[in-house]
């Protein structure tokens, strides 16, 4: 070594590169690489003698770790270097603090960091490099410059833990309630634990995980689980819950609870805590999201969390939440392959793509409804069609991008298809035949606003001759229903029971007249809006319908009015026993006593709008009427006085039990007074808007034995009753559930407050 010294070193890359090695080599045991190196620098640049530089050398090796310990031979060091003049004393100052020499100042170095001291060497012959290094540590509150106090968080030692090893951690919590319990202690761990699948939890909290035998490292990830070859051995059928004898099935729930979340309470947060909570109490079998909370709504996340701690979900209804997308479904798809029933309403962001997953995943699923989702195409409905053998109905409403291709292909394959509600698509003649021809399974069809389906499409649903388990047909806004198609539909569906009709502006009577020719076994009949429609077309079409009709609806159809016609012999409906006309105002007294011959076994009747029947009209109706009415609605009837409602009473007083009176503002008091003797049967009476006073209501409820079933009475609307009139309503506090005092203004808040302590069974209404 010394020959080296003698040829070499007297050069400063020699010196340098000699004392790097020497750094290196003692850089492990006491820091003296990085202290050796500095001081090496500063000499070299000040003085290329090797004599002082191995005399730092030696002095630098002989320091200890600690430098408290020793501090007073590096401050030798130091101060023989400053002797020879060759630093000044801003460079003794570096030299002690890149020592690390926290003896020389009590309090420490002057700056804790070299570059914010702001004073270099000021010597122009001194060049120093110095690397960052850690802040040293203050022991006195010494401070040479003002510098701003931060306040100090102390972090809790569980928080510092990343969401990975939280995540492992929880999945090895395998008692339900245990990780219930976890679930109660934040936000953060409530959003963890909701984001372990049930696949992911370890039975065995005891173990570490999966090994690697070629790492040494848990084989785990959030995002994909263990695998699966792990999970098959270490993941028995049962866990013990609270440490106890009870066990429950990670993946056997039952799925008997039912959640539903409206408005602000529908967020992610609560769907995690029921994704987590339900698992205790038989697992979640039915979930309901009706709307989003505004600020902080139903999200992926949400949804997420469900598709992953319930695995026994069978129906989910999901409407209008608009931060949804596909994501959900794929989630939905991978964990919850029990469910039967979707129903997906006013969800922009829900394409084909989510439904895909859906379908090729969830083969249980046994009914599906689509509405308002604009980016749903057709490729969906093959895909449900094709995977989804149990599927038995579907509903499509609002879905622009659905067409003939979509419903014509999943009808096609779906041979369990029971139920087909078509909306707001734009479908055709060839959905309409293709329904016709391969619906042998359905027996409830409804067309809402197809506009592109015509007459054609309507007689090729008949003549295909394949609905022959038909029951319900609804028909709306659909231009394609005229005579001739009406008639091929009751030609091609003989079992068809229930007909409903609404806006149908080309069926006329001969249409009608032709369809209850062929329609065998037709009971319930709606007209709506059918304004081509006339009483005459009613009253023929009653004797063609081989003694099977029981209910017939006619709601605004102007068409229904009198007319002076003689129908020779009249027709006979024995079998009908449910009438309404709404909204005719045409229809008068004529029309009624002529319905009274044709239907004398009707039980319920509903007139309600009809300000052309008087009492003379209604007098011969009652009359005619051979059974007992049982519900009787003239709500709206202006014209009917208490002769008619008297007369009503009299002759089936003994088998009503609806009556509703609402606008018959020339019926008083003396109605009231006859319905306590006559009904004894009565149960729901509403007297809105009529002119009645205290004197009614006192007569009315004066005796509790005369309506012991009472129990619906609605008074709204009634001005003239007062505060006189409550004490007597007591007296049906044993009976009453229901009572309606709204818009009464002469009764007072303090009278309602007194009967409603009284009447604490009956729910009251002002």
């Amino acid at each position: 070594m010394q020959s080296v010294l003698r040829e070499g070193l007297l050069q400063e890359s020699f010196v340098n590169l000699l004392l790097l090695l020497v750094s290196v080599v003692c850089g492990g045991v006491c820091r003296v690489g990085e202290r050796l190196l500095l001081v090496v620098v500063v000499v070299s640049g000040l003085q290329k003698k090797f004599t002082t530089s191995l005399c730092l050398l030696l002095l630098s090796i002989a320091t200890p770790q600690k430098a408290k310990d020793n501090a007073l031979s590096r401050f030798a060091a130091v101060s023989l270097i400053s002797f020879k003049g060759y630093v000044s004393f801003h460079a003794f100052l570096k030299i002690t603090h890149c020592l690390g020499d926290e003896s020389v100042c009590a309090s420490g170095p002057f700056q804790p960091n070299f570059f914010d001291s702001g004073i270099m060497f000021s010597s122009p012959r001194v060049d120093v490099y110095c690397p960052q290094r850690k802040r040293a540590r203050i022991s006195a509150p010494f401070v040479l410059r003002e510098q701003e106090q931060l306040p100090v968080k102390i972090v809790r030692s569980i928080d510092i833990l990343p969401d990975e090893c939280l995540f492992e951690i929880f999945s090895r919590v395998a008692g339900i309630r245990d990780r219930s319990a976890c679930a109660c202690v934040s936000k953060r761990w409530l959003n963890l634990q909701s984001s372990i699948r049930r696949s992911e939890i370890v039975s065995q909290p005891n173990n570490c995980g999966p090994v690697n035998p070629t790492k040494g490292t848990p084989a785990t990830s959030k995002d994909a689980g263990f695998p699966k070859e792990t999970l098959e051995k270490e993941s028995p059928e049962t866990i013990e819950v609270d440490g106890g004898d009870a066990e429950e099935a990670i993946g056997s729930d039952d799925g008997y609870l039912s959640r539903s979340l409206e408005g602000k309470k529908a967020t992610d947060i609560r769907l995690a805590a029921i994704s987590i909570g339900t698992a205790n109490l038989g697992g979640l079998g039915k979930l309901l999201i009706r709307g989003s909370n505004a600020t902080r709504g139903v999200t992926d996340v949400g949804l997420t969390a469900i598709a992953r701690g319930c695995p026994a979900l069978k129906v989910l209804s999901i409407w209008n939440v608009s931060a949804i997308t596909d994501k959900s479904l794929c989630e939905i798809s991978e964990g919850c392959h029990q469910l039967e029933k979707l129903d997906i309403s006013h969800c922009p962001g829900i394409t084909d793509k989510g439904l895909l997953a859906i379908a090729e995943r969830c083969r249980n699923l046994s009914s599906l409804t689509l509405e308002s989702c604009p980016l749903v195409g057709n490729s969906c409905l093959q895909a449900f069609g094709r995977s989804c053998v149990n599927l038995q109905s579907i509903s499509i409403k609002d879905c622009p991008l659905v067409g003939d291709q979509g419903v014509a292909g999943l009808v096609a394959v779906a041979a369990n298809l029971a139920k087909i509600k078509l909306q707001g698509v734009n479908v055709s003649d060839v959905s309409l035949a293709v329904i016709g021809h391969y619906g042998k399974s359905v027996t409830e069809l409804s067309f809402r606003g197809l506009q592109n389906a015509g007459e054609r499409g309507f007689w090729a649903l008949g003549n295909a001759r394949g609905l022959t388990k038909l029951k319900t047909l609804t028909v709306s806004s659909c231009k394609g229903i005229t005579d001739v198609g009406l008639e091929a539909v009751g030609v091609g569906c003989p079992l068809l029971k229930n007909l409903f009709l609404r806006r149908c502006c080309f069926l006329s009577d001969n249409g009608l007249r032709a369809f209850a020719r062929v329609a065998q076994v037709l009971e319930n009949l709606q007209l709506e809006e059918c304004n081509r429609i006339t009483q005459i077309g009613i009253l023929t079409s009653f004797a063609h319908c081989k003694a099977k009709l029981k209910t017939l609806s006619l709601v605004k159809c102007i068409g229904i009015k009198d007319q002076n016609v003689c129908l020779n012999p009249l027709p006979f409906c024995n079998s009908l026993r449910t009438l309404t006309i709404q909204g005719c105002p045409g229809f008068g007294d004529q029309g009624l006593a002529a319905v009274g011959k044709i239907c004398p076994r009707l039980q319920q009747v509903a007139f309600s709008g009809l300000t052309g029947i008087t009492d003379m009209g209604f007098f011969s109706f009652i009359e005619s009427c051979e059974g007992g009415l049982v519900k009787v609605n003239l709500n709206g009837c202006e014209n009917l006085t208490d002769n008619a409602v008297t007369r009503l009473v009299m002759h089936h007083g003994g088998s009503l039990r609806v009556l509703n009176l609402g606008g018959c503002r020339r019926v008083t008091d003396v109605s009231l007074k006859a319905l306590p003797m006559n009904c004894p049967l009565l149960q729901d009476l509403d007297m809105s808007r009529c002119s009645i006073t205290d004197r009614g209501i006192i007569s009315l409820c004066s005796s509790t034995k005369e309506l012991p079933d009472l129990l619906i009475l609605s008074l709204s609307g009634c001005s003239q009753v007062s505060d006189i009139s409550l004490p007597v309503l007591g007296n049906l506090s044993g009976s009453l559930v229901g009572l309606n005092l709204q818009q009464c203004n002469s009764i007072s808040n303090t009278a309602v407050g007194w009967l409603g302590e009284r009447m604490w069974r009956c729910d009251i209404l002002s």
